[in-house]
């Protein structure tokens, strides 16, 4: 006798709405949305949809009725509760845009608990547009099935978030000098200094001597070395990402 297939489909297409879900409700959808799920997807009525409101977590939901631009669901069951995210602040000087895309996917993928952009000297960019920003995680996190969605800040400059760093939030920083310059290696640095944390990467052209002393001076600031080489700044982030959560968050079993 063949197995009765699992309900949801591991192949559900998965969406974060703005709705907060609650058992029962219906969540009603248009647009970009709609289009995605009934002409990407082809749904129809009775397939199974997964979705995320970056608050109660992860739900089954049912079509119940799929129009030509729009598309009703139906919650079923609460799959996941949002996620526990480790106290990780991800503070990278603004990139060019295609690698500033980059190092916002990956950090979301990666689990990161809020994206702070800096503004420093030798930036090639000042601004960032939130709304592409925020579909760029939205999309990442659709894709490796987080339950949670990153805060994104507006950037600041790095003077300014130096100043309003909170008290007992240890700062890693990065910095493409020699290895006696940079500090020892990075994963002995985050295993010695638990939660809540952040991690600053420099821009291309890397910090400027001034910013540099700037960064240095601060109480809270631990110079950490990213191996033999000069990595790019999506590089360096990403790495520096990924090596602290295998040693302090999520990734790692703990007593």
């Amino acid at each position: 006798m063949p197995a009765t297939p699992s309900w949801p489909p591991r192949s559900a297409p998965r969406l974060f709405v703005e709705q907060t879900l609650e058992a029962g409700a219906r969540v009603e959808l248009e647009g970009p949305q709609a289009h995605y799920l009934l002409r990407v997807m082809r749904v129809g009525e009775g397939d199974a949809v997964i979705v995320c409101d970056n608050a109660t977590g992860e739900w089954a939901a049912r079509v119940v009725d799929a129009g030509k631009r729009e598309i009703l669901l139906e919650l079923v069951e609460q799959l996941r509760p949002r996620e526990q995210v480790p106290d990780l602040w991800l503070c990278p000087a603004l990139l060019k845009k295609d690698r500033f895309d980059l190092v916002l996917e990956k950090a979301t993928e990666l689990g990161v608990a809020r994206i702070m952009p800096l503004v420093t000297r030798r930036c090639v960019a000042d601004k960032l547009n939130a709304e592409r920003a925020r579909t760029i995680v939205t999309e990442a996190a659709e894709q490796c099935a987080r339950t949670a969605l990153p805060d994104i800040e507006q950037p600041v400059k790095l003077a300014a978030f130096l100043r309003d760093l909170p008290v007992g939030r240890t700062l890693f920083f990065a910095d493409e000098l020699t290895s006696e310059e940079r500090g020892v290696p990075a994963a002995k640095v985050f295993a010695q200094n638990p939660p809540p944390a952040a991690i600053l990467i420099g821009p291309e052209g890397g910090f400027d001597d001034a910013e540099r002393a700037l960064i240095r001076a601060h109480r809270q600031a631990k110079p950490i070395a990213l191996g033999p080489r000069i990595l790019r700044g999506e590089t360096a982030a990403i790495a520096a990402t990924a090596l602290w959560m295998g040693t302090m968050g999520d990734w790692c079993e703990r007593d």
